[in-house]
Parts: C-alpha cells; structure tokens; sequence
C-alpha cells in the first residue's frame, strides 16, 4: 500500500518538475524575444543620434547661416561706416 500511494507522490512531483521546466523555457524565450526588440530600438536611436549629430554640424556652420540670410532673405552686410555699436 505505501508503494502505490509512493508513486503516486513521485509521478505528482515528476510532472510539477516538467511543467517547470516548461514554464522556465517559454518565460526565457519571452525575455529573449524582448531583448532582441530593445536591441534593434537602440540601434534606430543610435541612427537616429548620428544623423542629428550632422544635422546640427550643418546648421550650425557659421558660412551656412550667412548663405541662408543672403540667398533666402536677401540680406546684405552694411557699409562699415554703416555699423553701428551700442556699448552695455
């Protein structure tokens, strides 16, 4: 009667221990899909950074503000004896 009712214990257990490690495969595929996912969203920012990195080289540039204000707006710089300077 103990032998019976002993199996019974160790085949409950048996099948506990199975779907455990059932359970512990499906959540490690998850987070492993998860990581992927995090990983290609840092490399669209890190594009995404670089090109703003260029894009604020560009507008900074001293040369492209002048070219701007003289071709959009047509801006011209003043006479020398034109300037003039207002002291704080």
């Amino acid at each position: 009667m103990v032998i019976p009712r002993l199996i019974g214990v160790l085949g409950a257990v048996l099948l506990l221990s199975a779907l455990s490690v059932i359970y512990s495969k499906y959540y490690s595929h998850l987070l492993f899909i998860e990581i992927q996912k995090q990983e290609r969203e840092l490399d669209h920012f890190e594009i995404e950074w670089g090109q703003m990195q260029l894009e604020l080289s560009m507008l900074a540039e001293q040369n492209r503000i002048e070219l701007m204000a003289r071709d959009q707006l047509r801006l011209i710089m003043p006479l020398r004896e034109k300037i003039i300077y207002i002291n704080p």
